[in-house]
């Protein structure tokens, strides 16, 4: 296969996968669709840099390789899972269900090449979220599944038959030893749900969060749709403190290094520095002028032209560093914008 034809197959895949991870359009529409969209009529964004894309996937939709010793991650482009391979069996991280059946044929490919057991004993839950667990039904019951309380009691709820329960939790830290190997599970608190973890590999200089930090690219919409934005804020400094050299954040096409968290962590204080500027910087007052008693019309327009002052000048520094720069930053924008007003209270003024 060609290098560009190799490119151009990962880029369909990785699309595919993206798409597989929402609702589908006609489902919301009630199977009823508009005209369909054209592909001349689709606005044009930055290209991404070569630096934001992983290895090309197989024939089968997926890429697997070592990360370090016996510690192994698998992608389709878009998702990330990991698995560890010990004597007692597979302890697998995450199952993405848009990699699917793939991570067994994954595990199967190295246990034939490395001669180790296939057989999957253990799954870790990073966190609760149907996009990273949707496939752990598919390993069975007799599996030991392991994740925070929190997450146990969010799938309790939620009653999602691909997602069963976890079978043991903890609520801070919990060192896990399977066939000779130790993973820390840690909660440093909420941050992209109340239940995301830390899990390190102290023996594979590896450390794995997911949905926070994804390396090369900007965060997705809505800063990861974030549910606590002053948690997930903290997490590159709690983070770094941690001793690794890869990183896997359950996202996108390649492995992550500690340079990957330094320019999100720039990206991510170069927008608070721009917000913080143009909380003060736009006057609302022609918003409120042109719009009357439209308030929600004159607060949405008024914000966008924050977003706007506070973004131009991010997009512009990151298009090239950082794919999608120019496509997800404003919804990020206005996600942190509302933190520091509302969270931090910046900005706030008492009516006299």
């Amino acid at each position: 296969m060609s290098s560009n034809s190799a490119l151009n197959r990962r880029s369909f895949l990785a699309r595919s996968a993206a798409m597989a991870a929402v609702p589908a359009v006609a489902t919301l529409a009630g199977g009823a669709l508009a005209e369909p969209a054209s592909a001349d009529t689709l606005p044009d964004y930055a290209p991404i840099p070569p630096s934001a894309l992983g290895p090309a996937v197989n024939a089968q939709g997926y890429f697997v390789g070592p990360v370090e010793n016996n510690l192994y991650w698998v992608t389709d482009g878009t998702y990330q899972a990991a698995f560890l391979t010990t004597r007692e069996g597979v302890v697998l991280f995450d199952a993405p269900p848009s990699i699917g059946n793939n991570l067994q044929r994954a595990i199967d490919e190295i246990a034939s090449a490395k001669g180790v057991s296939n057989k999957v004993t253990h799954i870790v839950y990073s966190h609760h979220h149907a996009d990273h667990l949707g496939a752990s039904s598919l390993f069975g019951t007799d599996v030991i599944r392991v994740g925070h309380v929190e997450t146990k009691a969010l799938l309790a709820s939620e009653n999602d038959p691909a997602r069963p329960v976890p079978d043991v939790t903890f609520a801070t830290h919990r060192r896990l030893q399977v066939g000779g190997e130790r993973i820390d599970l840690v909660w440093h608190g909420t941050n992209h749900t109340p239940d995301n973890i830390y899990i390190h590999f102290p023996d594979h200089d590896t450390l794995m969060l997911v949905d926070v930090i994804l390396p090369g690219w900007v965060p997705y919409d809505s800063f990861n749709l974030n549910e606590d934005v002053p948690g997930s804020l903290a997490v590159p400094a709690t983070a770094m403190a941690y001793p690794w050299t890869h990183f896997i954040s359950g996202h996108m096409g390649r492995l992550g290094t500690r340079d990957d968290m330094a320019v999100y962590q720039q990206y991510v204080t170069d927008l608070i520095d721009n917000i913080k500027i143009a909380l003060g910087a736009v006057d609302p007052t022609p918003f409120f002028a042109r719009y009357g008693n439209n308030s929600w019309a004159a607060v949405k327009t008024f914000q966008d032209a924050q977003v706007a002052y506070a973004t131009a000048p991010v997009i512009q520094k990151y298009t090239g560093v950082l794919a999608a720069a120019d496509v997800y930053t404003p919804s990020t924008a206005f996600h942190i914008l509302e933190s520091i007003r509302l969270d931090l209270g910046f900005g706030s003024q008492v009516h006299p």
